[in-house]
């Protein structure tokens, strides 16, 4: 099983800055040129990805999320 990333270096005034990429073969979240970025296994669509993404934080690193900007779209 694969260490969770350090989410500290990424959280600026509380605020945890990604990328969302939805539709991915598989859940999992990467550190990519100095950004995080979280690949869904789940539909743009109906809320489907922002579910999936708060669902993942909740079990991954047991985080309470709140989606504040990006809600429809990818950052």
């Amino acid at each position: 099983m694969n260490q969770p990333i350090d989410l500290t270096p990424f959280i600026q005034n509380g605020r945890l800055s990604l990328k969302v990429v939805p539709n991915a073969k598989k859940t999992f979240l990467k550190e990519e040129n100095g950004m995080l970025k979280l690949y869904l296994q789940a539909l743009p669509e109906k809320n489907k990805a922002n579910k999936k993404l708060i669902d993942f934080f909740k079990k991954s690193y047991h985080l309470s999320v709140e989606i504040l900007q990006g809600a429809k779209s990818r950052e």
